[in-house]
């Protein structure tokens, strides 16, 4: 054999390149296409910054013999991986490639995954996977079984560590929706991205109902109803424009603080349309979020997971360029109750913004937890208890801010100083007390009512005596349960002090392997 020339050998590498790069083959490429799907590499040069992809393992190829397999073989193995940048910072990606086998995860697949997980936390960076898979390679069994019970022991190593984002942009079915539901958040991609454990065809056979993939794992059902999915996202490009923007208010690992932004507005500036947004009568309705975007930076106000569990809002945001997480009663969805799944959704979040440094500012307007049947018996004992496990566990710096109804155990619930709030502020108009005026005059003056000639008239004085005796935020600023009452116009600063004040906050507890969460 003649000795190549180093021409001839640098010719064979791109040629190597070439043929990694076209993945499934022209037709493949124009199907997914036609699906109005991104290829794999598509994707990546969409979400990072233009140029600064590296490839790695692109010459990976399965070994699998079974039932001829080995005569279907594909530079990469169907998931494209390396490392590039967003806004000029490092993250780690992987891509799956659906026209390669249909994306099927096998050995080698889930070892280039495997491998820029491990690289992530190594480097302290982000780990972003776009899902696009027909799932577990048939014809590789328990390998590639095998292969995804080590991405999910990944998924809770890197857990905590560095941020970990799923994008469902395709198929993602059975064991495969396990990674994603590990991870810290999923984006959906409406009509394009599908998960569920089991599909149509399997539920028709074992119950008898008719349904479709996009009625039990479609982007709306993940993001409206069962709460496994953060960010719905009407096309790919929104999504990954989306990434990157929620990234901005991430740190790149545990370590690190989260990003800051120059911020060109006042943060001391009086914004006196807060006096009007928010009614000092408790049973009138408002939209929180419309108050929260009057504080925080201009534009700065990006919402997570707002499509469930509506009556209260999960948010980062930034006040006066530093990112802060937010957790917010929703007034006008619920009366802003607690309830089974916005206790799930606050502390999943909380617990986040815990674990990468990013305090947490929370507006709370709360009559207290929804009452009923399917609340008890589903369980929200367990379910609130998270509510106040997150808070109490939390060492960031906590800042709570109350608008108006702080009112008995959600009082507690909604970071109280009990619960390790830093700073308390509270508005004019805030009442904490065990329960509404109403209720609590109807049980503390009852014989006084009882026995009064006209008790209607009755009633409504104690009423009132009892609003003007408790229903303020005085009594708990005599105890100091709260630390200021402020003007509303002076919100915005009053956080960014307070901001300020425990951004050196340094928090002992004692000794534990870990906490046991309620269940």
């Amino acid at each position: 054999m003649s000795e190549k020339t180093i021409d001839q050998l640098c010719e064979q590498v791109l040629a190597k390149r070439e043929a990694a790069k076209a993945g499934g083959g022209e037709k493949a490429v124009a199907k997914q296409h036609e699906k109005g799907k991104l290829t794999a590499r598509e994707r990546i040069f969409k979400l990072l910054d233009e140029g600064s992809f590296t490839e790695i393992d692109e010459f990976v190829e399965h070994r699998c013999t079974n039932f001829g397999l080995e005569k279907t073989v594909f530079p990469g193995d169907g998931v494209v991986t390396g490392y590039g940048t967003i806004d000029g910072r490092i993250v780690y990606v992987y891509s799956q490639d659906f026209t390669v086998m249909g994306g099927s995860l096998g050995e080698m697949h889930a070892r280039k995954i495997c491998k820029v997980m491990d690289l992530a936390v190594k480097n302290g960076a982000p780990v972003i996977g776009i899902n696009d898979s027909g799932g577990a390679r048939i014809q590789e069994a328990v390998d590639a079984l095998s292969g995804y019970g080590n991405i999910f022991f990944r998924n809770v190593l890197a857990s905590g560590v560095v941020p970990q984002i799923s994008v469902i942009s395709g198929p993602c079915a059975g064991g495969a929706v396990y990674s994603p539901a590990l991870t810290d958040f999923v984006f959906m991609v409406d009509q394009v991205g599908v998960m569920h454990i089991t599909g149509p065809a399997v539920i028709k056979a074992v119950t008898g109902e008719d349904v479709t993939s996009e009625q039990i794992g479609g982007a709306m059902t993940h993001n409206a109803k069962s709460g496994v999915a953060q960010f719905f996202s009407k096309n790919e490009d929104e999504c990954f424009a989306e990434i990157r923007r929620l990234l901005g208010y991430l740190p790149s690992n545990n370590m690190e603080e989260a990003p800051g932004a120059e911020c060109t507005e006042d943060p001391y500036a009086p914004n006196l349309e807060l006096r009007n947004l928010v009614p000092t009568n408790p049973n009138k309705s408002y939209n929180v979020i419309s108050v929260i975007s009057a504080i925080v930076d201009q534009g700065s106000f990006m919402e997570a997971q707002p499509l469930w569990a509506k009556n209260i809002v999960t948010a980062f945001a930034r006040v006066g360029g530093i990112a802060v997480g937010i957790i917010a009663n929703q007034a006008n969805n619920l009366a802003g109750c607690l309830d089974i799944d916005a206790s799930d959704k606050a502390s999943r979040f909380i617990r986040f913004c815990d674990a990468f440094n990013i305090p947490i500012v929370t507006f709370e307007d709360v009559p207290g937890y929804l009452p009923g049947t399917a609340q008890e018996l589903g369980g929200i004992i367990r379910h609130g208890a998270k509510l106040l496990y997150a808070y109490s566990e939390a060492t960031v710096p906590l800042v709570t801010v109350i608008l108006r109804k702080a009112y008995g155990g959600s009082y507690l619930g909604m970071c109280s100083k009990d619960l390790g709030a830093d700073v308390v502020l509270a508005w004019p108009q805030a009442q904490i007390a065990v329960m509404g005026a109403q209720g609590a005059a109807n049980i503390v003056f009852r014989k006084e009512i009882e026995a009064a000639s006209d008790q209607n008239a009755m009633r409504q004085q104690k009423i009132d005596e009892y609003e003007d005796a408790f229903a303020n935020p005085y009594q708990a600023a005599k105890r100091g349960f709260v630390d200021r009452v402020i003007l509303p116009e002076e919100t915005r600063g009053a956080i960014y002090e307070a901001l300020l004040l425990t951004e050196n906050k340094k928090e002992q507890r004692p000794k534990r392997k870990h906490g046991v969460m309620p269940h």
